[in-house]
């Protein structure tokens, strides 16, 4: 198997909404492969997918039912802790959910948490010794 990821689904509660914060708060754009029943949008060589939880868990033969940490976060890569200090700003001010504000982290770079509409955990960070080309990919 190929060392790559291609695409994260996130089950999520009320696909409509869902989709308008993505939208809306982030700023992003749907792919055109969406529909009603799913959501996709088009990152950095990866595609994010939403679709509703409870036929997430069904596809994959699995109980819907779950609370708490999911025991995973999405991550933001910036250049900078001023970029981060920016995003975090521009989220505040659309109303999204700071989980954390922007800090020193314990492991030697800079970051804050924000959440979506059902609870996923997406960090907005700088990492010092993570270099990312102008994309945001990461170089090896």
């Amino acid at each position: 198997m190929e060392q790559r990821l291609t695409i994260v689904t996130l089950g999520v509660s009320d696909l409509k909404k869902s989709t308008r914060f993505y939208e809306n708060q982030f700023g992003w754009t749907k792919s055109n492969a969406s529909n009603e029943n799913i959501s996709f949008f088009t990152l950095n060589g990866i595609l994010l997918s939403l679709y509703e939880n409870s036929e997430l868990a069904h596809d994959a033969e699995v109980s819907a039912n779950g609370n708490g940490f999911k025991g995973f976060t999405l991550a933001y890569n910036t250049n900078s802790e001023h970029e981060v200090d920016l995003i975090i700003k521009k989220f505040k001010e659309k109303g999204v959910k700071i989980v954390k504000e922007p800090q020193k982290a314990h492991w030697g770079g800079y970051s804050s948490y924000i959440s979506d509409l059902d609870g996923n955990l997406w960090e907005i960070a700088f990492n010092p010794f993570l270099k990312l080309d102008e994309k945001g990919n990461v170089l090896e």
